[in-house]
């Protein structure tokens, strides 16, 4: 990597952000001691409200300008028969999103999200990366910007979630060379597979890691990623840097989002994960990155749908932190 390119850019972005404020946790946890429940009684709802609280510099925040972006990319890959789908449904779906027609879009209506879809050269699909790199440092650096851009800085909660037929294939080959292991460990149905379709993905990921020997991350990404997952990283990395609370979707999203945790330590600090999802090797993503799903509902959608889903358990967390009375305003005795 250049060192004036966006993804050296961006490294340093993350190097330098903030973290949480530390006044606004101790206020908020002090809050939470005296409202109107026995300790601990809303359970992990606490930990979330505390936590938004100390990411946002607010003891008593609120949540009221939601952001959801889906980004949509095209696979080389595919041509490797890894897909149940051809590559022609991403455009088709990413025309369904724009017309309001899919589920995320009326998950993100429902918490009130601003939503946004961010299409990335459909027509020009990334290489197949058994044969070369998927993308060129320029194509990287494109993507990652991409995603860097949509992000709002006045959002105060971000889910970012894809389509792109291939991508968990480009999410398990990048799994497999963050974390190690095997092929076969990283690999499920994706879209419907059978079980002939999943060796055959197995072989091809095998195949990918061999060819392209990527080392670092950030190369990672660049030779087994896909535009629309390198996107998703620049976006949870603008959300780091804005101090913006990032709700984590499935396999692909938690697999982009690896990336910038293995770039640089504490990365992810401002996400929650969102659900865990019927792709087996998400569970194992979200124990490397030590994330705790908050709903666990056999999705396998992607789009955001479950991160979006999730959206309502933060609401509810922060709802009850600053809403409740406290035993003083509520004449409650507290014991």
């Amino acid at each position: 990597m250049q060192n004036d390119s966006f993804a050296a850019q961006m490294q340093a972005h993350l190097q330098a952000a903030k973290g949480p404020s530390a006044a606004a946790q101790v206020e908020a946890s002090a809050r939470n001691d005296v409202l109107t429940k026995p300790p601990g009684a809303l359970g992990r709802l606490e930990d979330l409200a505390i936590w938004y609280a100390s990411w946002r510099g607010d003891a008593r925040p609120q949540i009221t300008a939601p952001q959801v972006i889906v980004f949509a990319g095209n696979h080389g890959v595919v041509a490797q028969g890894i897909s149940a789908f051809p590559a022609e449904v991403t455009v088709q779906m990413v025309a369904n999103f724009e017309r309001g027609g899919a589920a995320i879009n009326q998950l993100a209506n429902l918490h009130g999200a601003k939503m946004e879809v961010v299409a990335l050269e459909l027509d020009r699909p990334t290489f197949d990366f058994t044969q070369r790199a998927a993308m060129d440092a320029a194509h990287l650096d494109a993507a990652l910007k991409a995603g860097w851009d949509a992000v709002d800085p006045a959002s105060d909660l971000l889910v970012v979630g894809e389509m792109g037929i291939g991508n968990t294939t480009a999410a398990a080959a990048i799994s497999l060379a963050l974390f190690g292991g095997e092929a076969a460990d990283w690999v499920g149905r994706g879209t419907g597979l059978d079980d002939a379709g999943v060796a055959r993905k197995a072989e091809v990921i095998a195949k990918a890691l061999e060819v392209n020997a990527p080392e670092g991350p950030l190369e990672v990404l660049r030779c087994v990623g896909g535009r629309e997952v390198a996107a998703m990283a620049g976006a949870i990395a603008r959300a780091r840097v804005e101090n913006i609370p990032l709700i984590l979707d499935g396999f692909i999203c938690c697999s982009a989002a690896a990336v910038l945790e293995k770039l640089v330590e504490g990365a992810l600090d401002h996400c929650v994960a969102g659900h865990r999802s019927a792709e087996a090797a998400h569970g194992r993503v979200l124990e490397a990155l030590g994330k705790e799903p908050l709903l666990t509902l056999g999705l396998r959608l992607g789009e955001g749908s479950g991160a979006a889903l999730a959206i309502g358990i933060l609401k509810g967390a922060i709802a009850c932190h600053s809403g409740m009375a406290s035993f003083a305003e509520a004449g409650v005795s507290d014991g």
